[in-house]
């Protein structure tokens, strides 16, 4: 018996111990992970840190910095072309000389057909019979350094052009800067507008959880029947996968925006709550109009386009209708055809023979005197795309004055519809509130009151996404005319 007991005091006390043993290794590992670091990010920041690390602006920067560098060393279109050539070739056929084509040695600057002292012969006589006819080496050596350098009035024009170019890639990366920045902001609100819709839906839970219990405790008073019972059940299950759903959609888009912005996709953000904006701002679509055809990015874009394109067209007849100066300098020397260069020497001056000069020619193409040519129609070319970018520039223009006007509009209506809005979410509170007081007290069912929940959950969404509508058809509104985002709003 005693034994017995013992055994069994042993064995709970193994037990025990392994018990503890297991918890302690599970508190180490819970300890040992870490905690996911909360990121507070504020609109501003946001739009930040997506110019900094966005990867959709490094093409745009590559791009500006090519442009940069043609600009900064525009000058070097003055610098001469420099070559060096050196040529080793050997004659299909071989090269036998004639006495009556013999001449002296290289280099000693007799006439041959002086006569000969002492012998009534000429030197071209004498040489002839010491020296009979023989067969040139097939392989010939020669090197030529030339300088060449070509001057005319397209050059000057074409700076102009590179100028130009650069100052359009200046406009063309502030305007993709501009439109990441109104796409971060509307990101971030309709960030917040999920994170609001959701919260709202879990107050809607735990008010539809509260009612299931107030079902519960009024059937168990034989105040309800049981169906009032199970259809509050019903509807509290049935909120569990729209808020999963929604969750879920949230989670996705932050993944999203994180990656926008240069971020790991499962950065945990803490943003800005949501501020009570400046919903009635006077707007003046006259005003608005002619700021937007000077200040839209877009319109900027277009015009600087233009203005290059003229540049490059002005650049293309110069080069056509104009003539060309060249200045050349070349210095050749070729190794003596006399001599075999795989057995004779190299370095003997007698090796050798010099040559080269220096040149001045003035050209002038005349293709481009006929229409017909390939020059004659790249002109027209460049003439059809030039008035093709103005009628771009025309229909942005237009297009422009067609947006604003429906974004003034929207944004009227949008004003309008929230003050009948907060009206519509105060009557439904009210509604909501009475019909739980009757609900408590037995005398409206269910679906009475779960209609008035979701009259008041719809009224408060309505009046929310109408909230973030108006700060993002703003944001677009400002992006349309030029203005910095927030100016708008600020007034």
């Amino acid at each position: 018996m005693i034994h017995s007991y013992n055994k069994a005091g042993k064995t709970r006390r193994i037990f025990g111990f392994t018990l503890g043993l297991i918890f302690l290794m599970c508190s180490l590992e819970i300890s040992g992970q870490e905690t996911p670091q909360v990121m507070k990010l504020g609109i501003n920041e946001a739009v930040e840190l997506a110019i900094k690390n966005n990867l959709s602006l490094q093409n745009a920067r590559l791009d500006l910095d090519t442009k940069q560098r043609k600009s900064d060393l525009v000058w070097n279109q003055f610098l001469p072309s420099l070559s060096a050539t050196g040529t080793l070739a050997r004659d299909n056929y071989a090269t036998t000389t004639q006495q009556s084509m013999l001449v002296l040695p290289y280099g000693t600057g007799i006439p041959t057909t002086l006569p000969v002292y002492g012998t009534g012969a000429t030197y071209h006589e004498v040489f002839a019979r010491l020296v009979p006819s023989m067969t040139l080496p097939n392989w010939h050596v020669m090197g030529n350094f030339s300088a060449t350098l070509d001057f005319s009035f397209a050059l000057i024009a074409g700076i102009q052009t590179i100028h130009s170019d650069y100052q359009a890639g200046l406009v063309t990366l502030e305007k993709a800067k501009l439109q990441l920045e109104r796409d971060v902001r509307k990101m971030y609100n309709q960030i917040l507008l999920l994170e609001q819709s959701t919260t709202l839906l879990r107050d809607n839970y735990e008010n539809v959880t509260r009612q299931a219990a107030i079902a519960e405790a009024n059937y168990n008073a034989g105040l309800v029947p049981r169906l009032s019972w199970l259809q509050a059940q019903v509807a509290v299950e049935n909120m569990k996968p729209t808020i999963a759903e929604a969750e879920n959609g949230l989670m996705m888009l932050k993944a999203t925006f994180a990656m926008n912005l240069g971020l790991p996709y499962d950065t945990v953000f803490e943003f800005e709550n949501f501020k009570t904006e400046n919903f009635s701002i006077p707007l003046e679509l006259t005003e608005l109009i002619s700021k937007a055809a000077t200040g839209k990015p877009d319109i900027l874009e277009l015009q600087k386009n233009i203005i290059t394109l003229q540049q490059s067209r002005k650049a293309a007849a110069m080069q056509l209708y104009t003539p060309f100066l060249r200045f050349g300098w070349t210095l050749s020397s070729t190794f003596n055809p006399m001599l075999n260069p795989f057995k004779d020497t190299w370095f003997s001056k007698d090796s050798w023979r010099g040559g080269g000069n220096f040149s001045i020619t003035l050209g002038y193409s005349f293709n481009s005197l006929f229409p017909f040519t390939k020059e004659g129609q790249g002109l027209k070319d460049l003439d059809n795309r030039v008035r093709s970018l103005n009628i771009a520039l025309a229909q942005v223009i237009r297009g422009t004055e067609l947006e604003i006007f429906n974004k003034v509009n929207a944004l009227d209506k949008t004003q309008a519809s929230m003050g009948a809005q907060n009206g519509a979410v105060e009557l439904a509170e009210l509604t909501y509130k009475l019909t739980e007081e009757a609900y408590r007290a037995g005398l409206q069912d269910f679906q009475t009151l779960r209609g008035s929940a979701l009259a008041l959950e719809q009224a408060r969404y309505q009046l929310l996404s109408q909230q973030f509508s108006y700060i993002n058809d703003l944001i677009d509104l400002e992006y349309a005319i030029g203005v910095p985002f927030g100016t708008i709003n600020s007034r």
